[in-house]
């Protein structure tokens, strides 16, 4: 017959307080945000993008990335003729200088890159 151990005691542990967790931070309503500053870029905090409230064209843009329409509607003009509207919902991935036109009004952008 084999040799067995003989049972364990359970031991009695006493269970630890938690330690509170600190309050999540409130999100942060990038549309509010950009209407706060119309016509002016608003970096997001501690990361790689900014919003823009469109209050009328703005012209040669330099910066590259993924500009998405986050409420309203814009056109944005290319080089060369070529143009893209962006409705809400959607992006397009900017590698050139580029104009931006708002055709609905309250049009806000974002543009992370």
């Amino acid at each position: 017959m084999a040799h067995q151990p003989p049972p364990r005691q359970p031991q009695s542990r006493q269970p630890q307080p938690r330690q509170p967790r600190p309050p999540a931070p409130p999100p942060l309503h990038l549309i509010r945000l950009a209407q706060g500053s119309p016509g002016e870029w608003v970096t997001l905090p501690g990361a790689a993008g900014r919003v823009i409230g469109l209050a009328a064209k703005l012209q040669r843009q330099s910066a590259h990335g993924w500009l998405l329409c986050l409420k309203g509607e814009a056109v944005i003009d290319l080089p060369g003729g070529d143009f893209v509207r962006l409705r809400v919902g959607e992006g397009f991935l900017l590698v050139t200088q580029w104009d931006a036109l708002a055709t609905r009004d309250g049009t806000v952008l974002a543009l992370f890159g």
